[in-house]
């Protein structure tokens, strides 16, 4: 079999180096060329070499590990398959089990099987860790915080005492400051690297510098480097046009939403896309205000929701629905940000800006996979257009205003409105606390003080339905930073005033200017394709917890987002 059009090579051609067992699957998984990461992968002299592999997201880096890591088990007379020979290790529960099904697809033709077990957070501890001291699990795929509980039982410790191969999905995020930690733990616990002489891999979309220092960790001083991405290129596919929608003030973020997601179903029936938000409570929120509870979706779009917030269970049961469906709309956190493969993914949007400059690389990677064409674009509120400010390396347009021939077709603001009115209070108040929290962990990005972050958080409040400031507990208070900040209202205590104001401190929750009268939060219950869990009151946690990173899986040294 000879390149393709694109000049990428056959799998074919690597029959000498790879085993049948694995041609055979690429072939059953309609895969008969390799992708450019792949290709070097392959060409590396040796598969046991440690490596450090960047290629841009929705390229295969995932088939890309896999191979050689498989082929080197498969090649092994003396492997026992009662111990973990392959160890990856994923930021995500959902992307943890997406390389669980990628490499049973590719391990289906073995015989004897090569059994791939997977450890996260949010499943069963009991029946997965007895099948996994029961079974052969010669492929673990784990999140650092289930493998640090698993690590904890000695019979558990044993499985890994032989391990080979430890690889890292996501490189950049597993060897930051968040998961640096949990990962020192781990490795503390496995075979020293410098007497067991395991293979180190490390692949990401993105290297940024400040990782550097923590590859020693896993791989070896001579290990061979491999990017398919030129230093003078864009770091986002090139295959995604990306723009930014600047808006007014915070109150037209959701009708330009509305009015986005309206013209690109009228341009496209089968529009599937991804709404990016800040956090947890915010993603909640939107799914409420366009799903069955507010009903302000397009025709004919099933609509999802996913984040940290919802079960387990609900996390993949919406991964495999809106992986299955034509279309459809998902409001997300960052938890689908990384490594997720959702076929077909039309467009992006990101409401607000991402928590760090990768995941902006991250979020666009989820359209334009696999040479199919996307589209990114970004509704900032003017306190938010610092962000293409400050990174002119991505080729962000900005179009000023969002219009389109068909855009008056839609009373984008009232339908909103309307929305608004039938969500939950609750919901509305938690979508605030979120954002809160996330605004002041992100203030001297904004260029914000602690009064002008307080200020922005309740805008959004009057932008997200509130008919008042929502009341806030004060040890969360405290906790965000903001203890005595005008403009808050506590539980229990009321506005918070200067003195200089001549408001009397105690008095009652502050009317949001603008806003609806207030709606009851009874009601307002979920139905329909969207599996989202349940509002539930946590002493206004949510806050506290979403104002950093949000998304991946916690570890015990680590709070949960």
């Amino acid at each position: 079999m000879a390149a393709d059009d694109s000049g990428r090579a056959p799998f074919a051609q690597w029959a000498g180096r790879l085993k049948p067992q694995l041609l055979q699957a690429l072939s059953t998984m309609g895969l008969t060329h390799s992708t450019p990461v792949q290709e070097k992968v392959l060409q590396l002299p040796s598969f046991t070499q440690d490596c450090l592999v960047q290629a841009k997201t929705g390229t295969g880096k995932t088939i890309a590990f896999l191979l050689p890591a498989l082929q080197n088990l498969l090649s092994a007379s003396d492997l026992d398959r009662s111990f973990v020979a392959l160890l990856v290790l994923a930021p995500t529960r959902e992307l943890a089990q997406q390389i669980v099904d990628e490499c049973n697809k590719l391990t289906a033709a073995c015989e004897p099987p090569l059994e791939c077990h997977i450890a996260v957070g949010g499943s069963s501890r009991k029946s997965h860790l007895a099948r996994f001291l029961n079974g052969k699990p010669a492929i673990l795929v784990a999140t650092p915080g289930r493998l640090i509980d698993y690590l904890s039982e000695e019979a558990a410790r044993d499985r890994l005492s032989k391990v080979r191969c430890v690889v890292l999905d996501e490189a950049d995020r597993m060897l930051d400051a968040g998961f640096a930690p949990a990962l020192y733990e781990i490795l503390e616990q496995l075979p020293p690297k410098a007497e067991a002489q395991w293979q180190g891999m490390c692949f990401s979309a993105t290297v940024p510098p400040e990782i550097e220092k923590m590859l020693p960790m896993v791989l070896a001083k001579d290990h061979a480097r491999i990017s398919t991405i030129d230093k003078n290129e864009v770091p986002t596919v090139e295959t995604v046009p990306q723009s930014v929608y600047p808006v007014g003030s915070v109150d037209d973020v959701l009708p330009t939403l509305h009015s986005v997601l309206s013209c690109a179903r009228a341009d496209n029936p089968a529009l599937k896309a991804i709404v990016f938000c800040p956090t947890a409570r915010h993603a909640g929120l939107l799914y409420h205000v366009f799903g069955h509870t507010g009903g302000a979706a397009p025709p004919k779009l099933p609509v999802f929701q996913m984040h940290s917030r919802m079960s387990q269970t609900q996390r993949t049961r919406t991964v495999d629905e809106f992986k299955a469906t034509d279309r459809g709309l998902m409001f997300a956190s960052d938890v689908v940000g990384r490594g997720m493969d959702f076929p077909d993914i039309s467009l992006v949007v990101q409401i607000g800006v991402p928590g760090e400059k990768n995941q902006y690389v991250h979020r666009v990677g989820r359209t334009g996979r696999a040479g199919k064409l996307g589209r990114a674009v970004m509704i900032l509120a003017p306190e938010e257009m610092w962000f293409v400010e400050k990174h002119p390396e991505f080729p962000i347009k900005n179009e000023g205003p969002f219009t389109h021939p068909k855009a008056s077709l839609y009373p984008s603001r009232d339908i909103i409105q309307s929305a608004l009115a039938k969500v939950p209070l609750e919901t509305k108040e938690q979508a605030y606390t979120g954002n809160l929290g996330f605004i002041k962990s992100m203030m001297k990005r904004y260029g914000l003080d602690r009064a002008r972050v307080v200020d922005l958080a309740n805008r959004f409040a009057r932008a997200f339905g509130c008919p008042a400031i929502p009341e806030l507990n004060p040890v969360v208070v405290a906790k965000m930073g903001l203890r005595g900040v005008p403009g808050l209202v506590l539980q229990g205590h009321g506005l918070v005033t200067t003195s200089a104001s001549g408001s009397k401190p105690g008095s009652k929750a502050a009317s949001v200017p603008g806003s609806a009268p207030a709606e009851s939060s009874a009601g307002g219950s979920v139905g329909g394709g969207n599996r989202g869990k349940g509002s539930s009151r946590r002493d206004q946690k949510a806050g506290g917890e979403e104002g950093a990173k949000e998304g991946e899986e916690p570890s015990r040294k680590r709070p949960r987002r």
